[in-house]
């Protein structure tokens, strides 16, 4: 055979990636970059968005030293992958190394730059304002150093909240982090859509009635009401991020 052939067939159309009315698995190997406006010297992965079916958005932003994410669509939530970004929010200015997380109020001027080349998750969303409920403010965290809580009593499965607990916000991001062979207790089914970005490890993930591997890299979007479980499979912790929405009432 042709020595450029094999390369030219690459993995014949094969990829995990599938898409469903409930739900979007995206693999790495499909992974588009494009930009958006006001971005420079940073690409984006659009993992999910409206035009999907989803109330809110997800991107990857990849930056060069110096590189600068445009203007928020709402409010923005972001959490750095590797490297390092500085938050200018209103009278709020942070670095944030890898695990360092914001939520920027909706309406607010800021900048969001790479001090060095960096990765970030971004979140956003228009905000949800609640009658007698104050809007949120701006917040900052490092996420190794939120308490871990066990889920439902099992220690070998922590989760750590990464905003406060309080009706001001409409969503709520948690990273949960399995032991090796650890998994939820139940299939869950319920009116929160979900956003997951897997970071470490991986594992077997139900998505309706459906079973697929997953491994860190990975992007899943669920849709309200999509039955969903996870399990740990490996010798290492398994660890994702994961967004819902939150704090509202379900006809808005």
């Amino acid at each position: 055979m042709h020595s450029g052939l094999h390369g030219g067939l690459h993995n014949m159309g094969h990829t995990r990636s599938v898409r469903r009315p409930s739900y979007l698995l995206l693999t790495p190997d499909t992974f588009i970059r494009t930009q958006i406006p006001g971005t420079t010297k940073a690409s984006v992965i659009v993992h999910v968005s409206p035009a999907m079916g989803a109330a809110f958005t997800q991107y990857s932003a990849e930056f060069e030293a110096g590189g600068v994410l445009g203007a928020a669509a709402g409010e923005r939530f972001i959490y750095v992958l590797e490297g390092s970004v500085a938050v200018d929010a209103g009278q709020h200015k942070h670095a944030l190394g890898k695990g360092g997380y914001a939520y920027i109020p909706q309406g607010v001027e800021q900048r969001v730059s790479a001090v060095e080349k960096a990765q970030a998750v971004v979140i956003e969303q228009p905000y949800r304002a609640a009658k007698g409920v104050g809007a949120p403010e701006f917040f900052v965290g490092h996420e190794p150093e939120v308490a871990a809580q066990a889920l439902m009593g099992d220690d070998d499965l922590q989760v750590r909240s990464l905003l406060p607990d309080t009706m001001a916000f409409d969503f709520a991001v948690n990273t949960m982090t399995y032991q090796p062979g650890a998994a939820l207790s139940m299939v869950e089914i319920h009116v929160m859509e979900h956003g997951l970005l897997m970071l470490e490890g991986g594992g077997i993930y139900r998505l309706d009635e459906d079973w697929h591997p997953v491994t860190a890299g990975d992007f899943i979007w669920m849709a309200p009401y999509c039955p969903q479980w996870f399990g740990a499979i490996g010798k290492t912790p398994a660890k994702y991020l994961i967004y819902k929405d939150w704090n509202r009432h379900p006809l808005r």
